[in-house]
């Protein structure tokens, strides 16, 4: 007699790892969250009341290749915070508070001990950003994926008064950008950065660097920063235009996404330090400069656009919420005719 388990699909291991992960899933819940896991779908309790006129706001994304340094250092409790970082932080530039979150896990032999890492990481990301995880989905595919390995994805709501929308409409000449630190290459460009550290290089992930103060697997295995509470925090206390997450495509392409028509902006590759996992990165592949600042974040994590004589006060909420930040440029007019972003020295 054949069985699913004959066919490489194991439920009693996808039932031991529900009941693994039950823990780290309830540690997420708010009071909002109206079922356990193991239901349908999970339930989410929106209190519209506190709301003038409450928006939703989703957004999805993955880890992309980064998984791929976390199979070589067999470590998996980091790439979940990324999944998360790289939902809400989408969602919360809006001016959003997230709400909840849902994975997708998907592999060709359930190891449970592995997901449950990764999903330790999820929760984890999850508290960072104070979203409840309430569901999600295990998928085991047999001769999908290469042995050992997974992929993830993920998806968060969030909620936003709109009269308080963060839309970039008010931005205009004269404006400062404030830039938040990031803590490494995030999420983005690992395509890039495995091709020219291992490919080109022949590096491995044991590998130390002179400029690196640890081995290059963790630098690169670093969690991407969750901005979430803290946009949330300065935009109580700061007036703030618009707000840029800087993932792939780098500050080149992301911070025009909140332009409206007529302005550009202008940016001091000065004002802040280039942590040196970028300059090892440009040196090793002979990337030219303009690419690495559309392919990476160099260092920066999240752009602000606020009016120029609140940058001290933006500065100093981000610091006293554990965030390094610099006036990295301004806002000026745009005839149209030239580069929405303008590199200065």
């Amino acid at each position: 007699m054949t069985t699913y388990r004959d066919a490489g699909v194991d439920i009693d291991a996808g039932d031991e790892f529900v009941d693994r992960i039950k823990p780290l899933v309830r540690s997420t819940f708010r009071p909002e969250v109206l079922a356990d896991l193991g239901g349908f779908g999970g339930l989410f309790r929106l209190q519209a009341k506190q709301y003038e006129d409450p928006v939703l706001v989703s957004g999805t994304d993955g880890v992309g290749t980064k998984l791929k340094i976390a199979f070589l250092m067999d470590k998996h409790d980091t790439v979940g915070i990324d999944l998360v970082a790289m939902c809400v932080n989408d969602i919360a530039v809006s001016g959003a508070e997230p709400l909840f979150f849902l994975d997708y896990f998907a592999t060709g032999k359930l190891a449970v001990p592995k997901a449950q890492q990764v999903v330790s990481g999820i929760a984890e990301g999850c508290r960072q950003a104070g979203c409840a995880l309430i569901g999600g989905e295990t998928a085991e595919m047999p001769s999908f994926y290469a042995e050992g390995e997974y992929d993830l994805a993920g998806f968060a709501v969030g909620v936003v008064d709109r009269p308080a929308i963060i839309d970039g409409k008010g931005i205009k000449p004269g404006d400062a950008l404030v830039g938040l630190a990031s803590t490494g290459l995030h999420s983005n460009g690992y395509s890039l950065a495995r091709r020219v550290f291992f490919d080109q290089a022949k590096l491995t992930v044991a590998s130390r660097l002179p400029e690196l103060d640890r081995p290059l697997g963790e630098a690169l295995l670093t969690p991407t920063r969750i901005y979430a509470k803290q946009i949330l925090a300065l935009i109580r206390e700061c007036p703030v235009k618009g707000i840029a997450h800087i993932t792939g495509g780098g500050i080149t392409e992301n911070l025009p996404r909140v332009f409206p028509q007529g302005v550009r902006a202008r940016i001091d590759r000065k004002a802040w330090t280039v942590p040196p996992l970028f300059h090892v990165l440009s040196r090793l592949g002979r990337i030219d400069r303009e690419e690495m600042y559309r392919v990476f974040n160099m260092g920066i994590g999240l752009i602000l656009v606020v009016p120029a004589d609140a940058v001290a006060a933006v500065l100093a909420k981000a610091a006293a919420l554990g965030d390094r930040g610099w006036q990295i440029g301004e806002i000026a007019a745009s005839s149209g005719d030239q580069p929405e972003v303008e590199y200065v020295e």
